[in-house]
């Protein structure tokens, strides 16, 4: 009995070293397979933008590597010349496009080409020679609106869609700012560096279980967009001090700076951040952003 099963077991792990690498080059194939079909389906809709995007991948020079496939290669190359000339064409259309897209979505638009931006923190650079699109320093490989638009609605959710409490969030700034200037005993209303803030504020935001292990799956990330877009939406709210009477003021500069959204609704780089007695009218409060 015992012989028969090590039979067995000897069996089944041949079998699977021989399948392994069957496997793979069909998996392989496959996915060669797969990609010319989505270069027949672009002709047949004339989706040259993404067309484009196809013949400039790395599976494009795979496909034309196979030995099978080698009657690709000519037509690839004809298709390479009819959609770069198609895309370089509708850079002209392109603003009409992704503004008809954004209106679409419900999603405020402003263009200036190749720069554009979509709600206050979405800003994106297009850059049709090399045919990649920039949104907020994150790199897309397309020029195509329709993904464009996908990509910012997928931050819009991130930035925008999460539960925002303006007198809650300021109270935590306030409450951040408090701890530092106590644990560094400085005065109060002293500007404490930009980056230094952050950094503690996002510690506040994670969880017992966090600081216990620091474990990176149990990290609650809080990026810099979020972060300007929770004092801008603070600025637009009603809300103007913390609950214990101070107002929140950035200061801008250059050096380890943030760029955040001052309550003009304006990129600036900031450096600095403190809390000032309401009754203070001797210093300008954040919305204006003084300088140092």
């Amino acid at each position: 009995m015992e012989n028969n099963l090590n039979l067995l077991q000897d069996a089944r792990d041949s079998l699977n070293q021989v399948l392994g690498p069957f496997q793979m080059e069909l998996n392989r194939k496959q996915r060669i397979a797969d990609f010319v079909k989505q270069c027949i389906r672009c002709t047949d809709q004339d989706d040259f933008l993404q067309l484009d995007e196809l013949l400039r991948s790395k599976t494009a020079e795979t496909a034309e590597l196979e030995q099978e496939l080698s009657l690709c290669r000519p037509v690839f190359s004809l298709l390479r010349d009819y959609a770069d000339r198609q895309a370089e064409m509708y850079r002209l259309r392109f603003a009409e496009d992704i503004r008809k897209l954004a209106e679409e979505a419900g999603l405020p638009v402003h263009i200036d080409f190749p720069d554009f931006s979509i709600l206050k923190g979405i800003e994106g650079t297009v850059n049709f020679r090399k045919r990649f699109t920039v949104i907020n320093k994150k790199i897309l490989k397309t020029v195509d609106p329709r993904r464009i638009i996908r990509a910012v609605l997928k931050i819009k959710n991130q930035l925008y869609e999460v539960s925002y409490n303006p007198q809650a969030f300021v109270d935590s700034l306030c409450k951040t700012y408090t701890e530092i200037i106590r644990r560094e005993n400085r005065a109060s209303g002293d500007t404490v560096p930009i980056r230094q803030f952050y950094i503690a504020y996002i510690m506040t935001l994670q969880s017992r279980s966090f600081l216990q292990t620091m474990e990176k799956a149990k990290f609650r990330e809080y990026t810099p967009d979020q972060f300007a877009v929770d004092i801008w939406r603070y600025f637009q709210s009603d809300v103007k001090a913390s609950s214990d009477g101070c107002v929140l003021q950035l200061r801008p500069g250059r050096n380890s700076s943030l760029w955040l959204i001052d309550s003009d609704g304006q990129r600036r780089q900031i450096t600095g951040i403190s809390f000032q007695e309401k009754e203070n009218d001797s210093k300008k409060t954040i919305g204006t952003a003084q300088a140092l």
